[in-house]
């Protein structure tokens, strides 16, 4: 296996002077191809603020972060946007749909957006509805969806363009139990039948236990 995400003695703060808040201390953790990662910590420990850095969310950032073979902070804007949208699927813990645009136009809007035209997404989004169970959903409005529903729609939408990595930034933490097992059982077949790389960020010892591997943040470091 070959290292996707390698991250090497990073460190963040927020705030100023008095008032400064250094949540990562000189962090290290790499993830290999085709690994399903979980970073746990507790609340506040900046597993979420590392996650958005790998994602180039956030740019500002002591020490190297390289994603994909390309150092994320020596990336010119537009270096990083097509890094991003060739290499890297999104997921949030709140779906951010377009509550106006049904499941289908959903899922399409990132690559469309990008110039894709619908026709050669054709294939990929009726093999991402399947894999998703909303091949029945494809026209439905978000907002006749259930929680579970509409974050399936959110990987789908993540997964059409075939990214090397799912960045998933805790993907259960709105749903209830019963669509917390679909997700993650959603996750491990993507990540088992796809061989898509995943980093979540979880509280959860329950939907880390999926992951192939745990990482912990603890005092600003990595541990594992």
């Amino acid at each position: 296996m070959s290292t996707i995400i390698e991250v090497k003695n990073v460190s963040k703060s927020f705030g100023k002077g008095e008032n400064i808040n250094q949540v990562l201390k000189g962090a290290d953790m790499n993830v290999e191809q085709g690994e399903f990662v979980s970073l746990m910590g507790a609340s506040g420990s900046g597993k979420s603020t590392m996650l958005y850095l790998i994602g180039g969310l956030d740019r500002q950032f002591e020490g190297n972060i390289s994603v994909c073979g390309k150092d994320i902070g020596s990336l010119k804007d537009n270096e990083l946007s097509d890094l991003r949208l060739k290499n890297m699927g999104f997921v949030f813990q709140f779906y951010n749909l377009v509550m106006n645009l049904n499941v289908m136009d959903n899922i399409l809007l990132p690559q469309t957006m990008a110039g894709r035209k619908r026709s050669e997404l054709k294939s990929a989004l009726d093999e991402i509805l399947e894999i998703t169970g909303l091949t029945d959903k494809r026209k439905a409005m978000p907002n006749t969806l259930s929680g579970g529903q509409q974050q399936r729609v959110a990987i789908a939408r993540a997964v059409i363009g075939n990214p090397s990595i799912i960045l998933a930034d805790e993907p259960t933490g709105n749903l209830d139990a019963q669509s917390t097992k679909e997700v993650m059982d959603l996750f491990s077949k993507l990540n088992k039948e796809k061989g898509l790389t995943i980093l979540q960020v979880t509280h959860s010892e329950q939907c880390a236990s999926y992951g192939t591997r745990i990482i912990r943040l603890e005092d600003g470091k990595t541990i594992g």
